[in-house]
């Protein structure tokens, strides 16, 4: 299930990486649900590049992302459901990989691969998380992890559709929704993961994600998602979990408004990143990275690259821009990926 809203520049890349895989009709629904695009005719891009393979359903308005997801769902009448964002892309043999976890862990309630990051071009942006296991099989203590950091990008993650119907939708918020149905899947279900890199997430100054954080939104959303989590949690571990979780979103954010002033001289958003910090967490570090950015702004300071000046900071650096990140606490360096699309 492809939900699309004005990305008609990255669909056909989408369609073609599902579509090169073979799969015949009766074993795989392929339907594009467009929420009401305005920037192109995306019936007839589906026509021309499906020729009658893929479906086509258009909302009579436009209901915004997470409703547009919850009719993929509606929508779906297999038994597992890929939510296939329309800029994002899947590598061959994802399918194979996907059905493969789910022969061979029945108990899984969802099954992700691992997964590049790509630009708006479709280039490579380089990441060094570590992996999560070694070779296909369940996630052992998975809800623990996930419910501390994001580390699962929509194109990589295929649900049953029985999970989505006892557990419900995404909602709440635009930025951060996916996290929160990760974490939640995690507390009811086993989940099973490839380490092979099969599915593509793109980031691009258009999507949900970059505008959330253009406004500062992301960081009032994530502050939503992780009080929801910790509904989740056992309550013995409730509390400590809680609090790493606001401790890496809020060193995360911090290296972004740094990000967002020195590679896109954006002076607003990155104020509004800094101010909204506090909701997250707040400690010396934190307290650095404001008081570094507010000293810089006043001086008109941007000669030198973001990821010195946060490193030196001792808050963080940047990866390839603000969606991979090294976060240095204490001496000690942590890879943790934080980017969220809509």
């Amino acid at each position: 299930m492809i939900p699309a809203y004005n990305c008609s520049r990255y669909l056909a890349d989408t369609l073609e990486s599902v579509l090169s895989q073979c799969l015949p009709e009766e074993d795989m629904q392929i339907e594009v649900i467009d929420d009401h695009s305005t920037d192109a005719d995306v019936s007839e891009l589906v026509q021309r590049i499906g020729k009658g393979r893929v479906k086509y359903f258009r909302q009579p308005k436009n209901l915004g992302s997470l409703r547009n997801f919850e009719t993929c769902i509606n929508r779906a009448f297999g038994h597992r459901v890929h939510i296939l964002h329309g800029d994002d892309k899947v590598q061959s043999g994802f399918y194979k990989e996907m059905e493969m976890l789910f022969q061979n862990f029945p108990e899984a309630g969802a099954a992700f691969t691992d997964f590049y990051y790509m630009d708006e071009n479709g280039k490579r942006i380089n990441r060094t998380e570590d992996q999560l296991l070694q070779k296909p099989g369940i996630l052992p203590d998975w809800l623990t992890y996930i419910a501390q950091r994001q580390r699962v990008q929509p194109p990589a993650m295929v649900v049953k559709r029985s999970v989505y119907e006892k557990l419900g939708s995404f909602y709440a918020v635009h930025y951060g929704e996916d996290w929160e149905m990760w974490a939640r899947i995690a507390a009811n279900y086993p989940v099973a993961h490839s380490p092979e890199r099969l599915a593509s997430y793109r980031t691009h100054e258009n999507n949900i994600s970059s505008t959330s954080i253009l406004t500062g939104q992301n960081i009032r959303d994530i502050n939503t998602v992780i009080r929801i989590i910790q509904t989740y949690l056992p309550n013995e571990s409730r509390r400590t979990l809680t609090k790493q979780a606001r401790m890496n979103f809020a060193y995360y954010f911090a290296n972004a408004s740094h990000a967002l002033y020195h590679d896109q001289g954006n002076l607003k958003s990155a104020i509004n990143q800094a101010k909204s910090l506090p909701l997250l967490h707040f400690d010396r570090q934190i307290f650095k990275s404001i008081v570094l950015l507010l000293i810089k702004v006043a001086i008109n300071y941007r000669r030198i690259s973001s990821r010195r000046v946060v490193s030196k900071a001792n808050i963080a650096t940047t990866r390839s821009r603000t969606h991979n990140t090294e976060i240095f606490i204490d001496g000690k360096e942590h890879m943790m990926t934080l980017m969220h699309k809509g």
